[in-house]
């Protein structure tokens, strides 16, 4: 059963305020499905890394490494800098 979080009212123009129900988000796709108006939040993500979400491998390497790293499974490997490409 879903879960009633307030009722509110749309104002003269129709709108409704969502408030801190919005915290996080970007965009909604709105349907419509038996009478029920239904909002799915959406978070958009940089182009730059749109690969990453579509390379399933990478991501839960990523993923996996995020893991260990809170978990304080990792070990220091000093600074990368010099092998940074300042061109970028």
């Amino acid at each position: 059963m879903p879960l009633t979080l307030k009722k509110v009212r749309p104002d003269a123009k129709g709108r409704i305020v969502l408030g801190a129900l919005t915290e996080g988000v970007s965009s909604y796709t709105i349907t419509k499905d038996h009478g029920r108006i239904i909002l799915e939040p959406n978070v958009e993500i940089p182009a730059s890394e749109k690969w990453l979400w579509e390379n399933k491998t990478a991501l839960q390497q990523v993923t996996n490494g995020l893991k260990d790293s809170a978990a304080s499974r990792t070990k220091s490997r000093g600074s990368f800098a010099k092998f940074m490409d300042d061109e970028e």
